[in-house]
């Protein structure tokens, strides 16, 4: 069997992927690791004493999870590598699978240092001194690291039945991100470079397509619908809507490609920017038999609240 868990992280996407035999761990995946915070400091306060909101680290503990086969970092923003260190805190990684690694030796980031840069050039090295700060003071948690050149579809065979493809963006943005991030770590950040490169890091996100006894499974990351419903995106039975069901998420043409008979969205309730979006939920609920939100979304007329740690699917 396939266990499925969308994590209830609050703000941003971990994904729980295990193959059990008998209740038994065999495999085990996970596929980013949420936002540092179950509350954004631009969001509102969460006030619901029935939130279930839980960091994807303290949900590895709670369901015995203590090493991971393979885990899957999409990109680099906030709330998907934000909770790196509590995950390394939690298990231990046979395999990083990335398109970027920092320096080994490089210094630590200081991204508020020189205060004239803009707030969005300095939140965006913000997001990958996280993720190099974690790397950096947990070593010998993870055991390799394969940096993806994000020039073609990455196939992996991880078990006996359960196989993926790792799809990547346009090929020409993973050389650019190194030369941002590289300059950055050797204290030769360009405001204008960061700022555009945090413009194109969603259309950077990875996304997989799982294959598992006939089911297949898509997990959109927070690639925008126009990114890939031009490709030959073929049926499967299970989408991880992108981006956290903005309104450039998903289109309708999208939705007839993938023809998904679950559709699971990866949001924080109460987000003020229209994530999800309710145009996006009404498409959803058209077109798709059965639709779930990781935490308590509340849309008048479209979503009742649900409380629960994950969404948690099987496929045999």
């Amino acid at each position: 069997m396939l266990a499925l868990d969308f994590i209830n992280v609050g703000n941003g996407d971990s994904i729980l992927i295990r193959e059990l035999d008998a209740g038994r761990q065999t495999f085990a995946m996970l596929v980013d690791c949420g936002h540092d915070n179950l509350v954004r400091d631009d969001h509102p306060p969460l006030e619901d004493d029935r939130s279930r909101r839980i960091y994807a680290g303290d949900f590895l503990c709670k369901n015995g999870v203590t090493r991971l086969d393979l885990l899957l970092v999409t990109h680099f923003h906030r709330d998907h590598i934000g909770g790196l260190g509590r995950v390394l805190d939690a298990v231990e990684v046979d395999e990083l699978v990335c398109t970027y690694l920092p320096p080994l030796d490089a210094p630590p980031l200081e991204p508020d240092r020189d205060m004239t840069m803009p707030r969005a050039a300095r939140n965006l090295m913000r997001c990958v001194e996280i993720y190099a700060s974690a790397l950096r003071t947990h070593p010998g948690r993870i055991k390799r690291v394969t940096v993806l050149p994000g020039d073609r579809t990455e196939r992996r065979q991880l078990t006996e039945a359960l196989s993926m493809d790792i799809l990547c963006g346009e090929p020409a943005l993973y050389p650019r991100q190194k030369v941002v991030y590289d300059a950055a770590f050797q204290r030769r950040e360009n405001a204008y470079d960061l700022i555009h490169w945090g413009k194109s890091m969603n259309v950077s996100s990875l996304r997989q397509r799982l294959y598992y006894h006939g089911k297949e499974i898509v997990l959109g990351g927070d690639a925008y619908a126009h990114v890939w419903e031009t490709a030959s995106s073929t049926p499967c039975d299970i989408l991880k809507v992108p981006h956290h069901a903005s309104l450039s998420s998903t289109t309708r043409k999208l939705l007839h490609m993938l023809r998904p008979q679950t559709a699971v969205v990866c949001v924080a309730a109460g987000r003020p920017d229209e994530r999800p979006h309710p145009y996006i939920v009404s498409l959803l609920k058209e077109e798709v038999p059965e639709v779930y939100f990781t935490d308590a979304v509340d849309i008048p007329g479209l979503v009742e609240p649900a409380y629960h740690e994950s969404v948690h699917l099987e496929v045999e």
